[in-house]
């Protein structure tokens, strides 16, 4: 297996630690006291951190495996499956921690299935979908939502001596994150918009 392949799996590893992190543990009415205290004061910053090292990893395999001539069928499955599962995994532990909205996860995770599913029947026509620049956007903006996310129990507990509680309270620190993950969802539902406008000709049976 090559190192682009590698990065990928690590990135796939990582994933169930982000989570763990995220996430407050309930078992049948079972709470460990002080491991839920200790997430609730710190876990989302470890768990933040995980993300953006798993972020970058998506970055490296692509360019690894681009420079050194190390694409294979593996990395092409690998690569997309790691960037979905992590992306949704995480806005469903958001979801949990009812942090953001169940209608917003929805067009996400709908947009990233209709693409699959564009790229597969694109693939079965001997055509390639190149990623385009409003994609490229949406991607960085998703990154940059989620982080932020993700530090905001630290911007909260630092600038303003607020504890993470749900609901959050309403103030400059989550109006930015609402901010943020709005228009990861704006530019989500632009996107996959334009995809598929783009690419209608696929849906058009052949005589």
């Amino acid at each position: 297996m090559n190192l682009p392949n590698r990065l990928s799996l690590v990135r796939i590893v990582l994933i169930p630690f982000a989570l763990l992190f995220m996430l407050p543990v309930r078992i049948y009415g079972y709470e460990p006291v002080g491991w839920n205290s200790f997430i609730r004061s710190d876990g989302m910053t470890i768990a933040g951190v995980i993300f953006i090292l798993a972020s970058i990893t998506d970055f490296l395999d692509g360019q690894i495996a681009r420079r050194k001539n190390l694409v294979t069928n593996l990395g092409k499955f690998l690569d997309p499956l790691a960037d979905k599962v992590l992306v949704i995994g995480v806005l469903l532990g958001f979801l949990a921690l009812g942090r953001i909205n169940a209608w917003c996860v929805l067009i996400i995770v709908f947009r990233d299935f209709m693409m699959s599913g564009i790229r597969l029947l694109a693939a079965t026509k001997g055509e390639v979908m190149a990623a385009k620049m409003i994609g490229k956007v949406k991607t960085a903006v998703q990154m940059v939502a989620i982080s932020y996310l993700f530090f905001e129990p630290l911007l909260l507990k630092g600038i303003m001596n607020i504890e993470y509680v749900n609901p959050l309270p309403v103030n400059a620190i989550t109006i930015i994150g609402d901010t943020l993950f709005y228009l990861c969802v704006i530019l989500t539902i632009i996107s996959g918009l334009d995809y598929l406008i783009k690419n209608l000709s696929l849906f058009k049976d052949s005589k």
